[in-house]
């Protein structure tokens, strides 16, 4: 993928480009690190012992043990029998919880957005449904290794642009290849859903003739949206009746899942009115759907209850989307939605979503802030988007059989004054440095030489 609207062929400019940019970073910054080796599976069954475990899917354990073997969980409780040859590394006084999941990002995707080889998020054109994200995500990413040190260990990665941006695909945070990454290749067929209307500030500072080319553009994209779709339906069955019946369409071809119900759409909407059109066409034609935004979901509550479609809130951190809104709408949405039953997780997906995706347990934080029970906060960044995403068999709790996807914290993780000490991800302990902790170390350091310099001057007097 490529992030401007030129040739496919600049995605793969840009990657022959990146070891030209890793060499000039070595001879310029010669102290600087640029890749951490992706962790090795232990040799035998690690016991975490002595720590309170928030399983998340079960009550909490105040001093319990969790058995990795193999990279899943083998048990879990207060009283596990640990087996002989096992390491056994006590964690008093820390807690275990689940990786935390993020339910929509560019993560991998997108690095340094002045610098154009770094980043490989969209393709040129409206309509991309074969684009998959999985083969663009760059395992080198310096925004991965900062991400993992929020507690973030497994998202969702998703392409941008145009009305039907592509496949988006859930990873792991870690990994030598985009296929030890893959936890789910293909996840949801990523949808921009068009304006029902123009926003009333927009229809007033347009002259007449723009605003008239505005509006005809609106109904192009719908328009452009309903007869693809017609399309890919149209081929679908063609190609399901005989593989021979219909040329092969590589766009159309990705679409086959989409249309028999096994992959979701992944639709952009906050307004109410998308967000019932969105519905009403994914009921209409049986397709999967996810909301992603919602400001507006509690008031399309009974729709999405009967539908049973889920929320991905993106983000609580966001500002109000009218003027007239109350300045708490973000904060005490997810609260709303609970009190409504509607089924939500909590992303951090919006400005600055891929670079600050470290912060997603403190947008949950502050959802426990304003009204949401601070158990179903977690669930909000845990287990409800595994399951939203199709991935609870493997990640989202603390269950024997699932992936040893866990971390270590000092304290409650969705405050801000507790620390990600330690963390595993399918078994593996991963390393938790990055640029900013090694800025930080370089920094104190400096200072503590500085602070020992004062002190020996103060002797000498």
């Amino acid at each position: 993928m490529t992030n401007t609207n030129k040739a496919s062929s600049d995605g793969f400019q840009s990657l022959h480009l990146l070891p030209i940019l890793a060499l000039t970073l070595a001879l310029f910054f010669p102290g600087t690190t640029l890749a951490q080796l992706p962790a090795e599976a232990p040799d035998g069954p690690i016991a975490l012992t002595e720590a309170a475990i928030f399983p998340v899917s079960s009550p909490g354990i105040e001093s319990g043990t969790l058995l990795i073997e193999d990279g899943k969980i083998k048990a879990i409780g207060a009283d596990i029998e640990i087996p002989p040859g096992t390491t056994t590394i006590s964690l008093a006084g820390k807690s275990i919880y689940p990786g935390f999941i993020e339910s929509h990002s560019q993560l991998g995707l997108t690095e340094i957005a002045a610098v154009k080889a770094t980043n490989d998020y969209r393709e040129p054109g409206a309509i991309n449904p074969n684009v998959k994200a999985l083969v663009s995500i760059n395992m080198e990413n310096a925004v991965l290794p900062v991400t993992r040190s929020g507690g973030v260990l497994v998202a969702l990665s998703a392409p941008d642009g145009g009305i039907i941006s592509g496949r988006s695909s859930i990873v792991q945070l870690e990994g030598w290849t985009y296929e030890d990454m893959a936890i789910k290749p293909i996840a949801a067929l990523q949808v921009k859903w068009p304006l029902q209307s123009l926003h009333p500030r927009l229809t007033a500072r347009l002259k007449k003739d723009k605003l008239k080319e505005e509006k005809e553009e609106l109904e192009e994209q719908k328009q452009q949206l309903h007869d693809f779709f017609d399309m890919a339906k149209a081929y679908h069955a063609g190609r399901s009746e005989s593989a021979n019946a219909t040329a092969f369409d590589s766009k159309l071809e990705a679409m086959r899942d989409v249309i028999a119900g096994k992959v979701p759409m992944m639709v952009r909407a906050d307004r109410a009115a998308e967000i019932r059109a969105a519905v009403a066409f994914a009921v209409k034609e049986k397709l999967g759907i996810i909301i992603l935004g919602g400001y507006d979901a509690e008031k399309c509550a009974d729709l999405l209850k009967q539908h049973n479609v889920p929320v991905i809130v993106s983000a609580t951190h966001r500002l109000p989307l009218r003027r007239d809104d109350r300045h708490d709408a973000c904060y005490t949405l997810p609260a709303r939605l609970k009190k409504a039953g509607v089924k939500f997780c909590i992303s951090s997906t919006d400005r600055s979503e891929t670079w600050n995706a470290r912060n997603l347990p403190f947008q949950a934080g502050t959802a426990a802030a304003w009204g949401l029970d601070a158990d179903e906060a977690l669930r909000a960044i845990t287990l409800s988007p595994a399951e939203i995403l199709g991935i609870d068999q493997r990640v989202g709790s603390l269950e024997a059989g699932k992936d040893a996807t866990l971390i270590v914290t000092s304290g409650d993780p969705l405050e801000a004054i507790s620390t990600i000490d330690r963390a595993w991800i399918a078994g593996r302990e991963i390393d938790l440095s990055n640029h900013q902790t090694r800025l930080y170390q370089k920094y104190r350091e400096k200072y503590r030489r500085v602070d020992e310099a004062n002190a020996n001057d103060d002797k000498a007097k």
